[in-house]
């Protein structure tokens, strides 16, 4: 297994395009590294047991890949952020021979990652680097209608860029969709969930079948965090529902149905037009 380069009093780190300094760090909790960029932590990764989905919003997107296919059965997978890859190695792990290609604007942060976080021999993972928009311009055409999986999960520091938050970028995305593929979007947000209700309201547009997967109270819009939209142009099985709940992070919810409806009722689909960055979280979100 590869082993992640020894961490000493000054981390591996990089300084990014827009100034803010990515550091690959030991992870505090849990075994494993962590991808850090101006403190804000984006990836946590355990080079010894990929498996290890550390971050409760990436073992709530996990639990849904599981769900995907026959289990062990290989995925073609399109990921939109790096990050350290995580997700990605995920799927190598437990479903070995996948298609994936990833996207990642920073070159210097993959450089970063590579160097200290190297992937598995053998796995058919491809990283591009470009915009997660303009690369889907140019991924390669027989990709169109054929992933089982693309995963959007782009992050600029704490925030994901306004121009990959609408209709218009989750339409292009949708394009290479198997019949039965699933979206998988990664949506922070606080109080009132507003933002989070318009993203529902714009995978609502563009994909006929949703479901979000989230904490409680985060659900409810009582504390900041994570919610996972998981969307298909096929009914998603019934059967998934309890199997999710069941697989944690606990304690979870599955919102669905009416319920989903009254989450997102009133919001404003987003466009190109008027499309914002999801919101920055507080520091205290990240303290330890």
């Amino acid at each position: 297994m590869a082993r992640a380069r020894e961490v000493g009093a000054s981390a591996p780190s990089v300084r990014l395009s827009d100034g803010t300094l990515a550091r690959v760090v030991p992870s505090a909790f849990g075994g494993g590294w962590e991808l850090d960029v101006d403190g804000t932590p984006q990836s946590h990764v355990d080079l010894d047991d990929p498996t290890h989905l550390h971050f409760e919003y990436v073992a709530r997107m996990g639990a849904v890949i599981d769900r995907l296919r026959m289990p062990g059965q290989p995925l073609t997978a399109i990921h939109l952020g790096a990050g350290a890859l995580t997700i990605p190695r995920y799927v190598e792990a437990t479903r070995p021979g996948s298609r994936q290609q990833v996207v990642e604007l920073e070159p210097a942060l993959w450089d970063l990652v590579r160097e200290n976080l190297p992937l598995p021999r053998g796995a058919s993972i491809r990283v591009r680097i470009g915009d997660a928009r303009e690369a889907l311009g140019r991924l390669p055409a027989g990709l169109v209608g054929a992933a089982d999986l693309i995963v959007s999960d782009v992050y600029s520091g704490a925030q994901t860029p306004a121009h990959l938050t609408t209709v218009e970028f989750f339409t292009a995305a949708a394009r290479f969709l198997s019949p039965d593929g699933v979206l998988l979007v990664n949506v922070a947000d606080g109080a009132g969930l507003a933002f989070a209700r318009r993203e529902v309201a714009t995978v609502q547009a563009v994909l006929e079948h949703v479901i979000v997967l989230a904490e409680v109270q985060t659900l409810k819009g009582r504390r900041f965090g994570n919610l996972v939209i998981a969307a298909s142009p096929a009914p998603l099985p019934t059967e998934w529902l309890p199997r999710l709940m069941a697989a944690g992070p606990h304690p979870a919810k599955v919102a669905e149905g009416r319920e989903l409806e009254d989450f997102a009722r009133g919001a404003r689909v987003a466009t190109d037009a008027d499309a914002t960055p999801s919101p920055k979280p507080s520091a205290s979100v990240f303290s330890r």
